[in-house]
């Protein structure tokens, strides 16, 4: 009868009460629905101390207890960051941090000589503010991840000095993609008249696109040394894996991600008959630099008595190199164009493009409605941007949350396909052992809770990936 008689009080509430008060709800109870998900997880981490008898042939002890160690550490840090991201995020709105900062724009502007007729600019100096606020709020985290979880565990290769060079231009280089691109939004909502949402829409499609094309080529450069990849055996392999499936590559780089950390990948970008591959330094056992004086790190020198080095010497450091041989490097890129091959990625930008048409019809429909700007404190106006905030991060939580779902699931199937196309290209067996290294080099925990699993992972299980290649593999 409490909860009734609460809920009753609830819609006898000002729509502009019920809607903030929703909005708050529905916050809380998605992060302890996450947060219940990842106690789930960190049972896991707790619990499972020995390797598991099915993981007993791709996973030795030591390596399995040095996962377990870095993912448990991964659970805390992520626990007390999400609850501090929580409670931050409803004190802002409990006490007006976002018309208190709209307003501190409009002061900024004001000494400029810009009055309140000047919106988009206003906007931008709100966006600028907002952002420089999240960045600082956000250093700490950033910095006890990469400085205490990251070092700990051996991936971060930063200097303090390094990391805040990257931090500000970074965010130098947000702000100049940013604050140009909003505001010629704002601009086509305000002038697009009854069809805005189609303009608008058709302009953040272009964007997206430019920016893909642009970013490997413009913006990564900024951050990351991008080098080709030398002449010789891997690239030529590359190139004619490449020409036999008909994927259009023009270059293939390798980027120096080891200057940041030990965490390896491969993606390929560009459209129509421009493609570019790009490897991690850190993905190749050959070329990365983390290999480089590897026996004198460990201390186990070459034998100089002409025996040679033990097999046990010769195992042990092999067990330390990282990365991944040539064949296993091409099983990887097979995955990867495999994507590419089916029709994954054109299928995730339509999928990205019907739902932003979506959402921006929705805010066409809603933007009018002054109970909306009224819940989070704006009674005497209405400005585009906080009304693009509020519908977008706000109104739409709950299908956001239903989407991110969706996607995750079909993350998982194409992650199946693309595995079964290496397959069919005879990388079935390199794959498999591609996988297992990279488990082992990201630290990977290859145990999950079902519920934690079935929620959050793009990729499916390592057991479920190798499972699958596993029923066709080459001897």
């Amino acid at each position: 009868m409490g909860m009734l008689a609460s809920l009753d009080a609830m819609w006898e509430m000002p729509a502009e009460k019920r809607i903030f008060g929703a909005v708050l709800l529905f916050s809380w109870t998605v992060y302890l629905w996450e947060t219940f998900l990842a106690q789930r997880q960190r049972r896991i981490y707790k619990t499972t101390t020995r390797v598991p008898p099915e993981l007993g042939q791709i996973m030795d002890a030591e390596t399995f207890e040095k996962s377990r160690l870095y993912q448990l550490d991964k659970s805390t840090f992520s626990f007390w960051s999400g609850l501090y991201s929580e409670v931050e995020g409803t004190l802002i709105l409990l006490f007006g941090g976002i018309p208190y900062l709209w307003r501190l724009s409009g002061r900024f502007c004001g000494y400029a000589g810009f009055g309140p007729e000047y919106e988009i600019t206003q906007s931008l100096v709100f966006l600028l503010l907002a952002t420089l606020f999240s960045a600082l709020t956000g250093l700490p985290w950033s910095l006890y991840n990469t400085f205490v979880i990251e070092e700990k565990h051996g991936f971060n290769h930063q200097t303090l000095e390094f990391f805040m060079k990257d931090a500000i231009k970074k965010f130098i280089v947000t702000q100049c993609i940013l604050l140009p691109v909003s505001s010629l939004l704002l601009y086509i909502i305000k002038i697009g008249g009854d069809y805005f949402f189609i303009y608008a829409w058709l302009f953040t499609l272009v964007v997206s696109l430019v920016l893909v094309t642009i970013y490997a080529d413009y913006i990564a450069p900024l951050f990351d040394k991008f080098t080709p990849l030398p002449e010789g055996k891997l690239k030529q392999e590359i190139e004619v894996m490449a020409k036999n499936i008909d994927f259009p590559l023009t270059k293939v780089y390798v980027v120096e991600g080891s200057k940041r950390s030990s965490h390896s990948n491969a993606y390929f970008y560009g459209f129509f008959k421009n493609k570019r591959i790009v490897l991690f330094d850190t993905l190749l056992e050959e070329y990365s630099v983390l290999n480089k004086d590897i026996q004198e790190e460990s201390g186990m020198e070459p034998r100089n008595d002409g025996e040679g080095d033990s097999e046990e010497i010769k195992a042990k450091v092999k067990n330390k190199k990282q990365g991944c041989k040539n064949e296993e490097v091409l099983a990887v890129l097979g995955h990867e164009l495999g994507h590419w091959k089916l029709g994954h990625t054109v299928k995730n930008i339509i999928i990205s493009q019907m739902n932003s048409f979506l959402c921006f019809f929705l805010f066409a429909v809603l933007i009018g409605r002054k109970e909306l700007f009224a819940a989070f404190g704006f009674y005497d106006c209405q400005p585009t941007l906080i009304g693009l905030l509020i519908i977008f991060q706000f109104i739409f939580s709950p299908y956001n949350e239903v989407l991110s779902f969706c996607l995750t699931v079909l993350s998982r199937r194409f992650e199946f396909q693309a595995d079964a196309f290496a397959k069919k290209l005879g990388k079935a067996k390199d794959l498999y052992s591609a996988l297992i290294k990279l488990n082992k080099d990201n630290l990977g925990f290859p145990v999950s809770d079902w519920l934690f699993s079935m929620w959050h992972y793009s990729h499916p299980p390592l057991l479920e990936r190798l499972q699958a290649l596993r029923s066709t593999k080459q001897d």
